[in-house]
């Protein structure tokens, strides 16, 4: 089960992983959910993070920053430098 966990979040675009995220820190917060459950749920949102930080590391290595010339027009492009 866990592979196909593993293929299911790996489908998913950010702002679903995060919804879903989100609402298994609801749930596990909450304290009503049973302890195999919660494990279960924990696992799925473990594998949810990691899918949220994957798809933000794509999207940083897409961002360029605009650089200007000395009249303050846009004169290029160059990778954003995230330090």
């Amino acid at each position: 089960m866990a592979e196909n966990t593993q293929a299911d979040v790996s489908k998913l675009t950010f702002e679903r992983a995060l919804e879903e995220l989100e609402t298994i820190v609801k749930r596990l917060e909450d304290g009503k959910v049973p302890l195999e459950e919660s494990v279960a749920i924990y696992e799925r949102g473990e594998a949810l993070k990691r899918r949220c930080e994957e798809l933000l590391r794509q999207a940083e290595a897409r961002v360029d920053k605009i650089t200007t010339g000395a009249n303050g027009e846009a004169t290029g492009t160059e990778p954003l430098d995230v330090k």
